[in-house]
């Protein structure tokens, strides 16, 4: 981002609240109070961001901390219901009535929980007695990991941040890995470390770099080469990019990926912002931190990064529903892993679409948040199963008004660039790239577990094809096939 934007600014509107998890319910008719009804879910939904440490602008541990901001507490859970949850608290902005909904780590509220919040600061945001809190909840340490202690972690070379300066885009080259034996990794998970952060000893505003795409290459793969395959998304060692406020990565089980001896992780594609203020200059780098399979442990499935997107975009100056689409062709069976949009300043939505012939179905849908980017990775048997041949479609809108405070001037067109004041269209995904045996044998897994849900499932055409039986035509149905209700052919 160029000129005065910063992460810094962006910060305070971030960070309200951090996740979701089912709170208590209110008494019918009562007025919920703080230790009883309201701090239960800022427990596990809040104050893993918002405590002295961590990267929320205010600390929401106790009563007397969360009572200054109850008006503002509500109103920004309540955007949950905006157009795209623009703007909402916690950031979970995946759409709840289209498509996929079954979601790992889904930390979004519930209307019954942005209910109870509402009433409790209407009622004057009571206390309500101690003796109704729950323990204290045990919050990570700056330097601890979201996903567990790595086994290996590999650091980006450092780099310095002007305090006031415009966005850097470029590579920062690569990473030895200290291997002596090739392993494969179970997570990725990425953390940025600056000496801002620190001198100061929290972790508040640190970020600078926006994202940075990442790929790993054995000791004789060309780094170049490797690079340019990752960023197109058809590297051999790509990794899940890295992006501001975006979750780690768990793999498959039987699909983890390879960590070469002796090899390199090329930090490839790098947007880095300045802070913006006077002051904040730093060093900065990236930390990826492994955690491994161990020793022996040889992967059954293939499980690659695969992204796609549109260059040629225009978005017209004080225009509010600009749209962009694109296109990728299955090479093969596909299990699909995470839905993961990413745009720039004025992108404010993205739907991901499968069509299968004549069938079209919508997979996901999203608000976008350029300040707080997300990783949807479904659930287990609900990650779609897609044919060979299946065309997946991705459209993205975009807002470049006023009414979006992302966007520094409005009277300014947006094209493709690196910058946030620039814009991109790409569709971030992972997936286990399967055999037609292997297809074959996650259909009828799928269909077991359809027959005992009785679930209408997205996303998996095979489910509903007649299964037929030994020496009998295609024409045959076993009893076990799930009848597909009818949805008028497209959602």
């Amino acid at each position: 981002m160029k000129g005065r934007w910063s992460l810094l600014g962006v910060l305070s509107i971030l960070t309200l609240c951090a996740g979701a998890v089912p709170a208590r319910a209110a008494d019918v008719g009562a007025t919920p109070t703080f230790h009883k009804d309201i701090e239960p879910i800022f427990q596990r939904s809040c104050q893993s961001c918002h405590n002295p440490t961590s990267v929320a602008p205010m600390s929401l541990l106790t009563y007397q901390q969360v009572r200054p901001y109850a008006r503002e507490i509500k109103r920004r859970t309540a955007l949950r219901h905006a157009p795209w949850s623009r703007d909402a608290m916690p950031p979970w902005f995946l759409e709840r009535n289209i498509g996929i909904q079954k979601m790992k780590a889904d930390n979004s509220l519930t209307d019954e929980q942005i209910d109870t919040v509402g009433r409790w600061v209407d009622g004057g945001a009571p206390e309500g007695d101690a003796k109704d809190a729950p323990p204290a909840l045990k919050l990570l340490e700056p330097t601890e990991w979201a996903l567990g202690k790595p086994d290996l972690i590999v650091s980006s070379p450092v780099i310095y941040i002007p305090a006031i300066a415009s966005d850097w885009s470029g590579s920062l080259g690569k990473s030895p890995i200290p291997l002596k034996e090739n392993r494969y990794a179970m997570s990725a998970e990425y953390k940025e470390v600056n000496s801002k952060a620190a001198s100061t000893g929290s972790v508040g505003a640190r970020f600078v770099f926006h994202h940075g795409t990442t790929a790993m290459s054995g000791p004789d793969q060309a780094e170049e080469e490797e690079i340019q395959g990752e960023v197109q998304g058809t590297g051999i060692g790509a990794l899940p990019i890295h992006e501001v406020g975006r979750n780690g990565d768990v793999f498959p089980s039987d699909a983890g990926h390879l960590v070469p001896a002796g090899g390199y992780v090329n930090w490839g594609s790098m947007h880095v912002h300045s802070v913006g203020t006077p002051g904040s200059e730093r060093y900065a780098r990236l930390d990826l931190g492994f955690r491994l399979h161990p020793t022996g442990y040889k992967p059954t499935r293939e499980e690659r990064g695969y992204s796609f997107g549109w260059t040629d975009i225009l978005v017209r100056p004080n225009s509010q529903s600009d749209q962009e689409d694109s296109y990728f062709v299955a090479p093969q069976a596909m299990k699909l892993t995470n839905f993961e949009p990413h745009m720039h300043a004025n992108g404010v939505r993205m739907c991901l679409q499968a069509i299968y012939g004549k069938m079209v179905e919508t997979l996901s849908c999203a608000g976008y948040d350029h300040n707080w980017v997300r990783n949807y990775q479904y659930e287990e048997n609900y990650e779609p199963l897609i044919p060979r041949g299946t065309v997946l479609h991705v459209t993205g809108w975009f807002d470049n008004s006023s009414k979006n405070r992302n966007v520094i001037d409005p009277r300014n067109a947006a094209t493709f660039g690196n910058s946030s004041v620039d814009n991109m269209l790409i569709m971030f995904n992972h997936a286990e790239f399967l055999t037609d045996e292997e297809y074959k044998d996650e259909v009828a897994k799928r269909k077991e577990f359809l027959a005992l849900t009785q679930e209408e499932l997205i996303g998996c055409p095979a489910c509903y094809l007649p299964v037929p039986k030994p020496g009998k035509s295609t024409t045959s149905t076993a009893p076990a096939t799930p009848a597909r209700p009818s949805t008028g052919g497209a959602r």
